[in-house]
């Protein structure tokens, strides 16, 4: 997730740049479209910039600030995919993620979104251009950025079980784990309860040996004191007599 908010950061940052130049990005639309000779229909998609940045752009500034809202567009497309590999999905960020990917659709119509409050974007262009010409393309990078940063509020609410890994691990396996712990917590004290075992069955070993001697020493010790008693009375030298 940390590398997900990096990368949306490193996106805005883009965005805020552009931005900056939105007279540029507009005058490099209007002459485009003069040299298509495209002039009643608004500007309703990734395709149709696409378009003319390709075929009808005579000039670097033009062309430059073009394909910076194209490679924006395109670092969204790509974030997009990656919030879906991420999250298992759920009704709201799967629903957030469908909005996304048909926002960023080279072919969606963009005519009728507008950002709204507090982007401002819109309120920069005249009443005409805003109405009929580029209210959708200049609202479009707005729209997605607040959609995926909703996206990322819901998600962090969420218990950490549901999230993918980022190195490729799955949710299922995480969900998996609490289920797996005594079985683990069995397995890692088995050695344990092996190991006491033996020590039981050396030390038990060890006290019949312990017992076994003494056992040997008392016997050897009253075989002793019945062979001695067997010399009944004082023993008395040979040849001497009271």
């Amino acid at each position: 997730m940390n590398e997900v908010k990096e990368v949306l950061r490193n996106v805005e940052q883009n965005y805020k740049l552009f931005q900056q130049q939105q007279f540029t990005f507009i005058g490099a639309l209007q002459r485009t479209r003069e040299n298509a000779h495209d002039m009643i229909r608004p500007v309703a998609s990734i395709s149709q910039v696409q378009s003319y940045m390709d075929h009808h752009c005579n000039n670097s500034t033009d062309r430059r600030i073009l394909n910076m809202f194209l490679n924006i567009c395109n670092d969204l497309s790509k974030l997009c995919h990656k919030l879906e590999t991420l999250h298992s999905g759920n009704n709201v960020t799967d629903g957030i993620l469908e909005r996304c990917k048909l926002l960023l659709s080279h072919s969606n119509n963009l005519s009728t979104i507008r950002a709204k409050y507090p982007r401002d974007v819109v309120n920069h262009l005249s009443c005409d251009e805003a109405k009929n010409h580029y209210g959708g393309v200049v609202s479009l990078i707005p729209i997605v950025l607040d959609c995926m940063k909703e996206w990322v509020t819901h998600v962090e609410k969420l218990p950490r079980h549901v999230l993918y890994n980022v190195s490729g691990g799955s949710a299922v396996a995480e969900k998996r784990a609490p289920q797996d712990a005594p079985a683990r917590a069995a397995i890692s004290q088995a050695p344990s309860s092996v190991h006491l075992g033996a020590q039981t069955s050396t030390i038990n070993k060890d006290n019949v040996q312990v017992q076994g001697s003494k056992h040997v020493r008392k016997k050897n010790l009253n075989d002793t004191e019945n062979h001695s008693g067997k010399l009944k009375g004082p023993w008395k030298p040979p040849g001497r007599h009271a």
